[in-house]
Protein backbone atom coordinates (compact mmCIF):
# COMPACT_ATOMS: atom_id res chain seq x y z
CA UNK A 1 0.00 0.00 0.00
CA UNK A 2 1.21 3.30 -1.12
CA UNK A 3 1.96 5.96 1.80
CA UNK A 4 -0.45 8.15 -0.40
CA UNK A 5 -3.29 6.13 0.65
CA UNK A 6 -2.31 5.38 3.99
CA UNK A 7 -2.20 9.42 4.48
CA UNK A 8 -5.89 9.70 4.29
CA UNK A 9 -6.45 6.69 7.11
CA UNK A 10 -3.48 8.17 9.65
CA UNK A 11 -5.16 11.16 8.96
CA UNK A 12 -8.68 10.05 9.78
CA UNK A 13 -7.24 7.81 13.14
CA UNK A 14 -5.77 11.01 14.11
CA UNK A 15 -8.68 13.05 13.56
CA UNK A 16 -11.12 10.23 15.80
CA UNK A 17 -8.35 9.96 18.24
CA UNK A 18 -8.36 14.28 18.81
CA UNK A 19 -12.50 14.02 19.23
CA UNK A 20 -12.48 11.39 21.74
CA UNK A 21 -9.89 13.20 23.95
CA UNK A 22 -12.30 16.46 23.27
CA UNK A 23 -14.92 14.56 24.42
CA UNK A 24 -13.37 12.99 27.78
CA UNK A 25 -14.44 15.51 30.92
CA UNK A 26 -12.11 18.04 31.97
CA UNK A 27 -13.28 17.91 35.45
CA UNK A 28 -15.36 15.71 37.21
CA UNK A 29 -18.65 15.05 36.02
CA UNK A 30 -21.53 12.78 36.07
CA UNK A 31 -19.78 10.11 33.94
CA UNK A 32 -16.91 9.88 36.05
CA UNK A 33 -19.13 9.61 39.31
CA UNK A 34 -20.93 6.86 37.81
CA UNK A 35 -18.05 4.80 36.46
CA UNK A 36 -16.25 5.47 39.98
CA UNK A 37 -19.80 3.96 42.29
CA UNK A 38 -19.70 1.36 39.88
CA UNK A 39 -15.80 -0.05 39.99
CA UNK A 40 -16.66 0.48 43.88
CA UNK A 41 -19.57 -1.89 44.13
CA UNK A 42 -17.82 -4.36 41.50
CA UNK A 43 -15.02 -4.20 44.16
CA UNK A 44 -16.78 -5.27 46.96
CA UNK A 45 -18.95 -7.58 44.62
CA UNK A 46 -15.95 -9.54 43.71
CA UNK A 47 -15.00 -9.86 47.08
CA UNK A 48 -18.69 -11.30 47.93
CA UNK A 49 -18.07 -14.21 45.52
CA UNK A 50 -14.52 -14.32 46.04
CA UNK A 51 -16.03 -15.71 49.15
CA UNK A 52 -18.48 -17.91 47.97
CA UNK A 53 -15.72 -19.79 45.94
CA UNK A 54 -13.66 -20.63 48.72
CA UNK A 55 -17.15 -21.11 51.28
CA UNK A 56 -18.84 -23.78 48.88
CA UNK A 57 -15.29 -25.45 48.34
CA UNK A 58 -15.02 -24.32 44.45
CA UNK A 59 -11.25 -23.04 44.75
CA UNK A 60 -10.18 -25.67 42.23
CA UNK A 61 -13.83 -25.76 40.23
CA UNK A 62 -11.23 -24.49 37.49
CA UNK A 63 -8.68 -26.75 38.52
CA UNK A 64 -5.43 -24.57 36.33
CA UNK A 65 -5.17 -21.40 34.98
CA UNK A 66 -5.64 -19.17 33.52
CA UNK A 67 -7.31 -21.65 30.99
CA UNK A 68 -10.61 -23.26 33.54
CA UNK A 69 -8.93 -27.00 32.30
CA UNK A 70 -6.16 -27.95 30.23
CA UNK A 71 -8.31 -28.37 27.31
CA UNK A 72 -10.91 -25.55 27.73
CA UNK A 73 -10.60 -21.55 28.71
CA UNK A 74 -14.35 -21.76 30.22
CA UNK A 75 -16.10 -24.19 32.56
CA UNK A 76 -17.44 -27.39 31.24
CA UNK A 77 -20.79 -29.17 32.27
CA UNK A 78 -18.51 -32.19 33.61
CA UNK A 79 -17.36 -29.53 36.29
CA UNK A 80 -20.72 -29.18 38.00
CA UNK A 81 -21.43 -25.56 40.15
CA UNK A 82 -17.91 -25.58 41.63
CA UNK A 83 -16.68 -24.91 38.14
CA UNK A 84 -19.77 -22.50 37.46
CA UNK A 85 -18.77 -20.90 40.54
CA UNK A 86 -15.42 -20.48 40.16
CA UNK A 87 -15.59 -19.58 36.50
CA UNK A 88 -18.13 -16.85 37.42
CA UNK A 89 -15.93 -15.16 39.57
CA UNK A 90 -13.19 -14.91 37.08
CA UNK A 91 -15.25 -13.29 34.64
CA UNK A 92 -16.11 -10.88 37.20
CA UNK A 93 -12.13 -9.79 37.30
CA UNK A 94 -12.76 -9.01 33.51
CA UNK A 95 -15.83 -7.00 34.59
CA UNK A 96 -13.85 -5.32 37.66
CA UNK A 97 -11.14 -4.41 35.27
CA UNK A 98 -12.85 -2.70 32.05
CA UNK A 99 -14.50 -0.62 34.83
CA UNK A 100 -11.55 0.33 36.27
CA UNK A 101 -9.91 0.61 32.73
CA UNK A 102 -12.79 3.05 32.00
CA UNK A 103 -12.38 4.89 35.15
CA UNK A 104 -8.77 5.25 34.18
CA UNK A 105 -9.53 6.65 30.48
CA UNK A 106 -12.39 9.24 31.81
CA UNK A 107 -9.93 11.08 34.03
CA UNK A 108 -6.85 11.09 30.99
CA UNK A 109 -7.34 14.26 30.46
CA UNK A 110 -7.25 15.74 33.96
CA UNK A 111 -4.53 13.66 34.79
CA UNK A 112 -2.70 16.97 35.75
CA UNK A 113 -4.85 19.17 37.15
CA UNK A 114 -6.37 15.99 39.38
CA UNK A 115 -3.01 14.22 39.55
CA UNK A 116 -4.35 12.42 43.10
CA UNK A 117 -7.32 10.63 40.97
CA UNK A 118 -5.18 9.59 37.70
CA UNK A 119 -3.01 7.65 40.40
CA UNK A 120 -5.98 6.30 42.18
CA UNK A 121 -7.54 5.02 39.63
CA UNK A 122 -4.26 3.73 37.68
CA UNK A 123 -3.35 1.76 41.57
CA UNK A 124 -6.89 0.06 40.81
CA UNK A 125 -6.55 -1.08 37.76
CA UNK A 126 -2.59 -1.74 38.31
CA UNK A 127 -4.27 -3.75 41.39
CA UNK A 128 -6.74 -5.25 39.21
CA UNK A 129 -4.24 -7.29 37.04
CA UNK A 130 -2.44 -8.04 39.62
CA UNK A 131 -4.94 -9.52 41.70
CA UNK A 132 -5.77 -11.38 38.47
CA UNK A 133 -2.23 -13.24 38.66
CA UNK A 134 -1.92 -13.54 42.19
CA UNK A 135 -5.38 -15.60 41.65
CA UNK A 136 -3.78 -17.70 39.20
CA UNK A 137 -0.97 -18.72 41.72
CA UNK A 138 -3.20 -18.90 44.23
CA UNK A 139 -4.88 -22.12 41.67
CA UNK A 140 -1.66 -23.33 40.63
CA UNK A 141 -0.42 -23.46 44.30
CA UNK A 142 -3.46 -25.47 45.30
CA UNK A 143 -5.19 -22.92 47.52
CA UNK A 144 -2.10 -21.99 49.79
CA UNK A 145 -4.00 -20.18 53.04
CA UNK A 146 -1.14 -17.58 52.88
CA UNK A 147 -2.02 -16.58 49.31
CA UNK A 148 -5.23 -16.79 49.70
CA UNK A 149 -5.25 -14.73 52.66
CA UNK A 150 -3.35 -11.86 50.91
CA UNK A 151 -5.68 -12.23 47.68
CA UNK A 152 -8.12 -11.19 50.06
CA UNK A 153 -6.36 -8.60 51.98
CA UNK A 154 -5.36 -6.71 48.19
CA UNK A 155 -9.00 -7.04 47.45
CA UNK A 156 -9.77 -5.12 50.51
CA UNK A 157 -7.16 -2.64 50.02
CA UNK A 158 -8.42 -2.00 46.41
CA UNK A 159 -11.75 -1.40 47.71
CA UNK A 160 -10.45 1.40 50.16
CA UNK A 161 -8.72 2.69 46.86
CA UNK A 162 -11.99 3.24 45.51
CA UNK A 163 -13.21 4.57 48.45
CA UNK A 164 -10.88 7.06 48.32
CA UNK A 165 -11.60 8.04 44.71
CA UNK A 166 -14.83 8.62 45.58
CA UNK A 167 -13.99 11.08 48.31
CA UNK A 168 -11.77 13.36 46.70
CA UNK A 169 -13.23 13.49 43.35
CA UNK A 170 -16.59 14.89 45.19
CA UNK A 171 -14.02 17.79 46.58
CA UNK A 172 -12.22 20.69 44.87
CA UNK A 173 -8.76 20.48 43.19
CA UNK A 174 -6.22 22.36 45.27
CA UNK A 175 -4.10 21.52 48.53
CA UNK A 176 -5.94 20.01 51.57
CA UNK A 177 -5.30 21.41 55.08
CA UNK A 178 -6.59 19.43 58.38
CA UNK A 179 -9.99 20.49 59.88
CA UNK A 180 -9.37 18.80 63.18
CA UNK A 181 -7.11 19.03 66.29
CA UNK A 182 -3.89 16.82 65.93
CA UNK A 183 -4.86 14.64 69.05
CA UNK A 184 -8.37 13.86 67.37
CA UNK A 185 -5.99 13.01 63.66
CA UNK A 186 -3.61 10.79 65.87
CA UNK A 187 -6.46 8.81 67.47
CA UNK A 188 -8.34 8.01 64.27
CA UNK A 189 -5.08 6.92 62.92
CA UNK A 190 -4.18 5.09 66.02
CA UNK A 191 -8.02 3.55 64.90
CA UNK A 192 -6.72 2.27 61.59
CA UNK A 193 -3.70 0.62 62.63
CA UNK A 194 -6.24 -1.26 64.83
CA UNK A 195 -8.81 -2.41 61.68
CA UNK A 196 -5.45 -3.44 59.95
CA UNK A 197 -4.77 -5.65 62.31
CA UNK A 198 -7.83 -6.92 63.13
CA UNK A 199 -8.15 -7.73 59.72
CA UNK A 200 -4.97 -9.74 59.16
CA UNK A 201 -6.02 -11.74 62.40
CA UNK A 202 -9.42 -12.24 60.96
CA UNK A 203 -7.58 -13.58 57.76
CA UNK A 204 -5.32 -15.97 59.74
CA UNK A 205 -8.10 -17.39 61.45
CA UNK A 206 -10.02 -17.84 58.43
CA UNK A 207 -6.68 -19.56 56.80
CA UNK A 208 -6.62 -22.30 60.05
CA UNK A 209 -10.52 -22.66 59.93
CA UNK A 210 -12.64 -25.26 58.07
CA UNK A 211 -13.20 -23.28 55.25
CA UNK A 212 -10.07 -24.30 52.68
CA UNK A 213 -11.59 -23.90 49.07
CA UNK A 214 -11.88 -27.74 48.37
CA UNK A 215 -11.66 -30.61 50.54
CA UNK A 216 -7.38 -31.44 49.08
CA UNK A 217 -6.27 -27.99 50.39
CA UNK A 218 -3.94 -27.42 53.33
CA UNK A 219 -4.66 -24.77 56.03
CA UNK A 220 -2.20 -22.72 57.58
CA UNK A 221 -1.21 -24.32 60.87
CA UNK A 222 -2.48 -22.60 63.58
CA UNK A 223 -5.25 -23.71 66.27
CA UNK A 224 -8.16 -21.88 64.88
CA UNK A 225 -9.57 -21.90 68.22
CA UNK A 226 -7.36 -19.98 69.66
CA UNK A 227 -7.06 -17.64 66.82
CA UNK A 228 -10.45 -16.55 67.07
CA UNK A 229 -10.05 -15.05 70.59
CA UNK A 230 -6.90 -13.56 69.24
CA UNK A 231 -9.00 -12.40 66.70
CA UNK A 232 -11.25 -10.73 69.07
CA UNK A 233 -9.13 -8.23 71.16
CA UNK A 234 -8.11 -6.27 68.50
CA UNK A 235 -11.95 -6.14 66.95
CA UNK A 236 -13.22 -4.88 70.81
CA UNK A 237 -10.31 -2.34 70.85
CA UNK A 238 -11.55 -1.33 67.42
CA UNK A 239 -14.85 -0.66 68.96
CA UNK A 240 -13.63 0.97 72.04
CA UNK A 241 -11.57 3.56 69.67
CA UNK A 242 -14.22 3.79 67.36
CA UNK A 243 -16.81 4.86 69.99
CA UNK A 244 -14.16 7.11 71.74
CA UNK A 245 -13.64 8.65 68.15
CA UNK A 246 -17.62 9.29 67.47
CA UNK A 247 -18.16 10.71 70.89
CA UNK A 248 -15.53 13.48 70.46
CA UNK A 249 -16.06 14.10 66.42
CA UNK A 250 -19.67 14.78 67.75
CA UNK A 251 -19.26 16.65 71.17
CA UNK A 252 -16.63 18.97 68.69
CA UNK A 253 -18.57 18.71 66.10
CA UNK A 254 -16.14 17.63 63.67
CA UNK A 255 -16.71 16.98 59.67
CA UNK A 256 -16.10 13.21 60.18
CA UNK A 257 -19.12 12.83 62.56
CA UNK A 258 -21.25 10.92 60.49
CA UNK A 259 -18.72 8.74 58.54
CA UNK A 260 -17.50 8.18 62.14
CA UNK A 261 -20.92 7.02 62.88
CA UNK A 262 -21.16 5.16 59.91
CA UNK A 263 -18.37 3.02 60.53
CA UNK A 264 -19.16 2.54 64.17
CA UNK A 265 -22.50 0.79 63.05
CA UNK A 266 -20.77 -1.54 60.57
CA UNK A 267 -18.42 -2.70 63.30
CA UNK A 268 -21.49 -3.37 65.65
CA UNK A 269 -23.11 -5.42 62.48
CA UNK A 270 -19.75 -7.12 62.08
CA UNK A 271 -19.58 -7.83 65.59
CA UNK A 272 -23.18 -9.38 65.59
CA UNK A 273 -22.08 -11.55 63.11
CA UNK A 274 -18.64 -12.44 64.49
CA UNK A 275 -20.29 -13.43 67.49
CA UNK A 276 -22.89 -16.04 65.86
CA UNK A 277 -20.54 -17.24 63.50
CA UNK A 278 -18.36 -18.15 66.44
CA UNK A 279 -21.13 -20.05 68.22
CA UNK A 280 -22.99 -21.75 65.20
CA UNK A 281 -20.37 -23.68 63.93
CA UNK A 282 -19.47 -21.11 61.50
CA UNK A 283 -22.22 -21.29 58.94
CA UNK A 284 -20.89 -20.49 55.75
CA UNK A 285 -23.57 -18.02 54.60
CA UNK A 286 -22.17 -15.92 58.16
CA UNK A 287 -18.54 -15.96 57.05
CA UNK A 288 -19.13 -15.08 54.03
CA UNK A 289 -21.18 -11.56 55.10
CA UNK A 290 -17.87 -10.50 57.71
CA UNK A 291 -15.53 -10.71 54.55
CA UNK A 292 -17.73 -8.14 52.95
CA UNK A 293 -18.77 -6.47 56.34
CA UNK A 294 -14.70 -6.39 56.86
CA UNK A 295 -14.45 -4.88 53.10
CA UNK A 296 -17.08 -2.35 53.97
CA UNK A 297 -15.01 -0.94 57.41
CA UNK A 298 -12.27 -0.26 55.85
CA UNK A 299 -13.45 1.72 53.36
CA UNK A 300 -15.80 3.69 55.81
CA UNK A 301 -12.69 4.20 57.37
CA UNK A 302 -11.10 5.74 54.67
CA UNK A 303 -13.55 7.78 54.24
CA UNK A 304 -12.95 9.12 58.02
CA UNK A 305 -9.37 9.47 57.23
CA UNK A 306 -9.78 11.62 54.22
CA UNK A 307 -12.47 13.52 55.79
CA UNK A 308 -9.95 14.43 58.44
CA UNK A 309 -8.52 17.37 55.68
CA UNK A 310 -10.92 19.65 53.86
CA UNK A 311 -10.01 21.88 50.77
CA UNK A 312 -7.75 25.13 52.01
CA UNK A 313 -9.65 27.45 50.82
CA UNK A 314 -13.07 26.14 52.52
CA UNK A 315 -11.08 26.07 55.68
CA UNK A 316 -9.93 29.71 55.15
CA UNK A 317 -13.01 31.00 54.35
CA UNK A 318 -14.75 28.69 57.33
CA UNK A 319 -12.09 31.09 59.75
CA UNK A 320 -13.03 34.10 57.78
CA UNK A 321 -16.27 33.69 59.17
CA UNK A 322 -15.75 32.92 62.92
CA UNK A 323 -13.67 35.81 62.71
CA UNK A 324 -15.86 38.39 61.37
CA UNK A 325 -19.08 36.69 63.68
CA UNK A 326 -16.48 37.12 66.42
CA UNK A 327 -15.67 40.91 65.68
CA UNK A 328 -19.36 41.60 65.41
Amino acid sequence: MSSASTSPARSRLAGGLRRFVAWLPADVDRRVRVFAWLSFVAEVLIIGTGGAVRLTGSGLGCPTWPRCTADSIVNTPEMGIHGVIEFGNRTLTGLVGILALVVVVLVWRMRRERRVLFVLALIVLGGVVAQALVGGVTVLTGLNPFIVGFHYIASVSLVAVCAAFLVLMSGPAGSRVLAVPRWFAGLVHATTGVLALTIVFGVLTTGAGPHSGDAAAGRNGFDAEILEHVHSWPGYALFILTLVVVIAAWRLRLPVRRWATALLAIELVQIAVGLYQARNGLPEIAVGTHMVLAALAASAMTVVVLRLKEPAAAVAAADRRETASARG
